[in-house]
């Protein structure tokens, strides 16, 4: 699923798909298609250190690739002993509470420096990951609420998955596609948010997600704004 933050500053799901796996070929195909249909101007893609992603979004957006602060801190503490990662954490989240980017590249050395002698691995992980963590800091400050993780998609991904869970079994992906896509299931108390298609129309007329103010930094040329939900 791709949603994104449009000119307007409204989000927007742009798309839907299925495939057998996230590798590169699934991703590379599915961006694309996104392409081909008018997507134009992205500046970053948000997600998870997916590698299949990263290079399609290279590939066909040339975009940034910033990783999820979130996920990265879940997997920054598996390197760490259990009774430290209270510590371990408390001493990563002053990276991310600094005022600049210069100001959390420099925490960040102190952190990693401090972690490094005993805890070398994670040491290693802070050496490699630095810039891919630190990449959505080069935005505005504004919009590092929104960018540094893919926590604005968790909301939708547990309806995906809970309506998802109801059904079971499909018989194919054009039956995936329909049923989160684009037709809500009518089943009592959990009819409420229903479709992808919904919550588009939701989206689109709640108050902004970005000021329009904030996106005049970053936005060279309009983008063109495409039909919500597309397989």
């Amino acid at each position: 699923m791709a949603v994104a933050v449009n000119d307007d500053g409204k989000r927007e799901v742009l798309g839907v798909a299925t495939g057998p796996s996230e590798a590169e070929t699934f991703w590379t195909e599915f961006l694309r298609g996104l392409a081909d249909r008018g997507l134009r101007g992205v500046k970053l893609v948000i997600a998870d250190d997916h590698k299949g992603l990263r290079a399609a979004a290279k590939r066909v957006f040339d975009a940034t690739h910033p990783r999820c602060r979130v996920h990265w801190l879940r997997n920054a503490l598996a390197h760490a002993p259990t009774k430290q990662r209270a510590a371990v954490a408390a001493m990563l989240k002053t990276i991310f509470a600094q005022e600049t980017k210069a100001e959390a590249e420099a925490q960040w050395s102190v952190v990693a420096d401090a972690l490094r002698e005993k805890q070398p691995r994670l040491g290693a992980m802070m050496d490699a990951s630095r810039d891919d963590v630190l990449a959505c800091m080069t935005f505005p400050r504004e919009h590092w609420a929104q960018i540094a993780s893919t926590n604005p998609l968790e909301r939708v991904n547990r309806e995906i998955k809970r309506r998802a869970d109801v059904i079971g079994i499909f018989p194919n992906d054009e039956a995936i596609i329909r049923l989160v896509g684009a037709f809500a299931i009518v089943l009592g108390p959990m009819a409420h948010n229903g479709s992808l298609l919904e919550t588009n129309d939701e989206w689109a007329v709640a108050r902004r997600y970005m000021s329009l103010e904030s996106l005049a930094r970053v936005t060279e040329s309009p983008n063109v704004r495409l039909p919500a939900v597309a397989a």
